[in-house]
C-alpha cells in the first residue's frame, strides 16, 4: 500500500519524544494527536493541555514523572478541542486543582443541550472519516499533525471543566515561573497561548504547527475567523520567542526561524483570503478560484506549509461560505435538482447509463470518475466498487492526511456494503 513520500516524511514531526525546551520545561510529542507540556516550578508542576484520551495521558504522565516528582498543582487548557482536554483526570491525580482556560471556553463535552437540533450523527461519521477511525495502520499512517497510531482508550473520558476563567490577558505565577496568558483566537475563538517572557518560550497551541493550517476541518466546523487567526500570528511574532512549542508537531528553535514560520503562515492565510475575495469580486466561480489556488512562490516551498493537515482549496471554500454564505451569486444555483434527477439528465446526455459507465471506466481524471460514479450510484447502477478503487488510488497519492484517511474510510464503507449485498 503506497503513501505520498512527503506524508511519510512528515511522520518525523510526530515521532514519540520528550523534548526539553528549557531547564525544568518539557514537551511530550507523538504520544497522542496533540502535545502536552510540563513546567516545573519551585515546589509544583504546571501541565499545559491534557491530550485526547486517558491512556495517552497516563503514558505521558509516567514519562514526565521520570523528570519530576513534584505535585501537579494546576492545568492550563489552551482551547476546547477534544484532543487537548480529555486527560485532565489523569494529570490531576485525584486532587482538586485549578483548571485554567479562556472565558470563551466552549466544549461539546460539557453543557450541551441533548435536545438541540444538530447534525451530530453526520459530524460523528465525518470525524471518523477524517481521523481514519477503524482503518489499519498502513492506511492511517498519519493524522497530518499527529501520529496515526496512538492509544484510543478513554477517548474524551478524562475531561474536567475549567475552574478559573481568564477574561483578559494576564500575568500568572506558575510557582516561581513567570508566565503570561494571552488571548489569541485562531483555530478556535477561545485560544489562549502561554508566554514565558524570562525564558522566551512560547506555547502557541494550535495557532501554528508544522503543516498548512486547518482553516477548515472536513469533519465539519463552524467558520473559523481567518483574519483573527492571521492577526494572532502577528501578535505571536511580536513576542520575540526563541523557543516555540506548538499544540501539534515538534518544537521550533531560534528567534529568526520562529519569525519566519509564523509570518509565512500568516501570509499564507492572507493570500487565501485575498485570492478568494478577488475572485468572488470578479464574479468567478468558486470551482475556478480553487482550481487556480496556489501559494506565492516566496512561501510555496516552505516545508511547514505543505498540505498535510489543512488545504488551501478547502480554505477558499470555507472563506467564501463563511463570509457570504452558500449562495455564490449565480442565479442558476438558487434552484436545485435532486441527485437522482441530475444523474438521469447526465446519463441521458451520455447516451444512457451504460454509456455513462463506459465514460467512467475510460477517463483518466480520477475526480471526474468519482463524480460519474456518484451519478451512476444515484441511478442504481453498480459503480460502488469502481468508486472505492478510485478513492484508494487517490489516497495513495494524497499528501493531506485527513483526505487520505477520508478516501480510505469511504472506500472501506463501500466495500463492506457490497459484501453485505452478496
Amino acid at each position: 500500500m503506497k503513501a505520498h513520500p512527503d506524508l511519510i516524511a512528515q511522520s518525523a514531526q510526530t515521532a514519540k519524544d520528550i523534548i526539553k525546551l528549557a531547564p525544568g520545561i518539557w514537551t511530550a510529542v507523538g504520544y497522542a494527536a496533540s502535545t502536552v507540556h510540563m513546567i516545573e516550578g519551585k515546589n509544583s508542576v504546571t501541565i499545559i493541555d491534557t491530550t485526547e484520551t486517558t491512556k495517552a495521558a497516563e503514558n505521558i504522565l509516567a514519562d514526565f514523572r521520570k523528570l519530576s516528582q513534584k505535585p501537579i498543582d494546576r492545568i492550563i487548557l489552551t482551547h476546547s478541542h477534544r484532543d487537548h482536554i480529555s486527560g485532565a483526570t489523569v494529570f490531576s491525580e485525584g486532587r482538586d486543582i485549578p483548571i485554567i482556560a479562556s472565558h470563551l471556553f466552549k466544549s461539546d463535552l460539557v453543557g450541551v443541550n441533548p435536545n438541540a437540533i444538530a447534525p451530530n450523527k453526520a459530524l460523528m461519521r465525518r470525524t471518523m472519516m477524517q481521523f481514519g477511525i477503524g482503518l489499519n495502520s498502513e492506511q492511517r499512517i498519519s493524522l497530518g499533525v499527529g501520529p496515526g497510531d496512538r492509544p484510543t482508550e478513554g477517548m474524551g473520558a478524562g475531561f474536567l471543566p475549567p475552574t478559573q476563567m481568564i477574561e483578559a490577558d494576564c500575568d500568572i505565577d506558575l510557582d516561581g515561573v513567570r508566565a503570561r496568558l494571552i488571548h489569541a483566537p485562531g483555530e478556535t475563538d477561545d485560544h489562549l497561548v502561554v508566554w514565558l517572557p524570562d525564558l522566551k518560550v512560547l506555547f502557541s497551541a494550535d495557532n501554528w504547527y508544522h503543516a498548512f493550517p486547518n482553516l477548515y476541518a472536513i469533519r465539519g466546523t463552524a467558520y473559523r475567523d481567518f483574519q483573527a487567526w492571521a492577526d494572532s500570528l502577528t501578535l505571536l511574532v511580536d513576542l520575540g520567542a526563541e523557543v516555540l512549542a506548538p499544540g501539534h508537531t515538534r518544537t521550533v528553535r531560534g528567534a529568526d526561524t520562529i519569525v519566519e514560520v509564523l509570518t509565512s503562515t500568516r501570509d499564507a492565510i492572507l493570500h487565501v483570503m485575498k485570492t478568494t475575495a478577488d475572485g468572488m469580486n470578479a464574479g468567478r466561480t468558486l470551482d475556478d478560484i480553487c482550481a487556480e489556488m496556489a501559494l506565492p512562490a516566496e512561501i510555496a516551498d516552505k516545508p511547514w506549509l505543505k498540505e498535510f493537515y489543512g488545504k488551501a482549496t478547502w480554505s477558499a471554500r470555507a472563506f467564501a461560505t463563511g463570509t457570504l454564505g452558500w449562495y455564490d451569486g449565480n442565479p442558476t444555483n438558487l434552484g436545485t435538482l435532486a441527485t437522482a434527477q441530475r444523474a438521469a439528465f447526465v446519463a441521458n446526455l451520455a447516451g444512457g447509463a451504460d454509456a455513462l459507465m463506459a465514460k467512467a471506466l475510460d477517463t483518466d481524471n480520477l475526480q471526474w470518475r468519482l463524480e460519474l460514479c456518484d451519478h451512476l450510484i444515484a441511478l442504481g447502477k453498480p459503480a460502488q466498487t469502481l468508486k472505492a478503487e478510485t478513492m484508494e488510488t487517490l489516497a495513495e497519492n494524497e499528501i493531506n492526511a485527513t483526505a487520505r484517511n477520508t478516501y480510505y474510510w469511504g472506500a472501506r464503507q463501500l466495500h463492506e456494503a457490497m459484501r453485505g449485498d452478496e
